[in-house]
């Protein structure tokens, strides 16, 4: 019996894109920088993906461009949205890690 293929969500594949974005920030400090070289390489692929999918991308350009824009717009409508409902935390607002709670019940003697 053949073990059926685990077909990869697009959900999985953005973690691969975010996770590389992260790793590249933490090396640029410019998430700005960063989100920007991703906008990019993301439209260079889609003219990509694009031109392979039309039989004559200068005629299929503008519902193409309509098309992607649309798809991206949800998709950061959505993003935007569980941010709004979820904001990330800067590194001042996440919780300090706590010390140990002292026992008065036992005692220690030092020599």
């Amino acid at each position: 019996m053949s073990e059926a293929k685990k077909e990869t969500t697009i959900f999985q594949l953005a973690d691969q894109f975010i996770a590389l974005a992260n790793e590249i920030n933490t090396t640029e400090q410019d998430v700005s920088k960063v989100g920007t070289a991703l906008r990019f390489a993301a439209s260079r692929f889609n003219a990509f993906e694009a031109a392979l999918k039309s039989a004559d991308l200068a005629a299929e350009k503008a519902n193409a461009l309509e098309w992607f824009t649309k798809e991206y717009r949800e998709m950061l409508t959505d993003n935007l949205n569980d941010h709004i409902n979820n904001p990330p935390m800067s590194k001042e607002q996440e919780p300090k890690a706590q010390e140990p709670a002292k026992d008065d019940a036992v005692q220690i003697f030092s020599k």
